[in-house]
């Protein structure tokens, strides 16, 4: 259902504006360089300072462009349950494949209670759920176990681990069964994640390099893992330098360096990146060859 190399795709701002023609072109790259899902109002997407109306639109176009060539799983989650529901439910209306539903950030929920509101969002979508667990962002992570609970509902087919730590990859096949997909949230463990079961990587750098990381993805699923390997040490860097300040400035940054127009700007109250990032991004472009 979902593999591969998954961008979690940047919103582009022009003069405090979505501007759509510019995502739109954006997610065309995308698809021709060999993206093979989309995720549209992630937290890479900077969801959280988005309008119900143009977190609506933005998945909207995504859809539109994609047009069945590549399914679309859209960023949907809150805090609030109701909220999560109503992001699900709005999605799907416009013709998202999934829901990205991630771990409800703040008020710290139990395992009871992250049981309890995946299910609930679950029962009521129409469209399939995949978990997105960051404990790093939430503060809340939701156990192996509890994953291997909620994981027998039917429209709970995936997981989004961002907890580095490699070892959730066999404890969750063994909690949550073989068939349940696991997909990396780390671009820089992404190799050893798929080698231990993981089926792709919903990712920050393939914004800026789809065709290496979709290329890395299928060498990985094809079992070459030395020219997985290779690739891996070709953007090693740019996984780090993406990171080098509050994300996702360093990879809008990046992106004016590899898509002629495309805008840096952001939303309070995340700045642009410090000129150190710049130079580990730019030092990180050459190395992949991309500059």
């Amino acid at each position: 259902m979902f593999f591969g190399s998954i961008p979690a795709l940047v919103t582009p701002f022009a003069a405090g504006r979505v501007d759509q023609a510019i995502f739109r072109d954006f997610v065309g790259w995308q698809i021709e360089q060999g993206s093979n899902a989309l995720v549209p109002c992630g937290t890479t997407g900077e969801s959280a300072t988005l309008s119900r109306e143009e977190h609506r639109d933005v998945i909207a176009a995504a859809v539109e462009v994609a047009s069945g060539q590549v399914r679309v799983i859209a960023g949907c989650g809150s805090y609030s349950t109701a909220a999560a529901m109503e992001l699900v439910r709005a999605a799907a209306d416009v013709g998202a494949d999934a829901a990205l539903v991630v771990v409800p950030y703040y008020n710290k929920p139990s395992q009871a209670g992250l049981a309890a509101h995946f299910t609930a969002v679950a029962d009521a979508s129409p469209i399939p759920i995949v978990i997105y667990n960051v404990p790093s962002r939430t503060v809340a992570d939701i156990s192996v176990e509890t994953l291997g609970e909620v994981a027998k509902h039917p429209k709970i087919v995936a997981v989004k681990d961002a907890t580095g730590n490699l070892a959730r990859v066999s404890a969750q096949r063994i909690s949550c069964g073989t068939d349940f997909i696991q997909l990396s949230g780390n671009d820089d463990m992404a190799l050893g994640f798929n080698a231990m079961g993981g089926r792709g990587c919903i990712s920050v750098t393939a914004n800026v390099a789809p065709k290496l990381c979709s290329e890395f993805q299928k060498a990985t699923r094809e079992g070459r893992w030395e020219d997985a390997l290779a690739l891996q040490d070709k953007l090693y860097p740019l996984h780090a330098a993406l990171f080098s300040d509050a994300s996702p400035a360093p990879t809008k940054y990046a992106l004016t360096r590899v898509r002629q127009g495309f805008p840096a700007d952001l939303r309070l109250p995340l700045v642009e990146a410090s000129d150190a990032s710049k130079r580990a991004v730019d030092a990180a472009l050459e190395h992949a060859g991309l500059i």
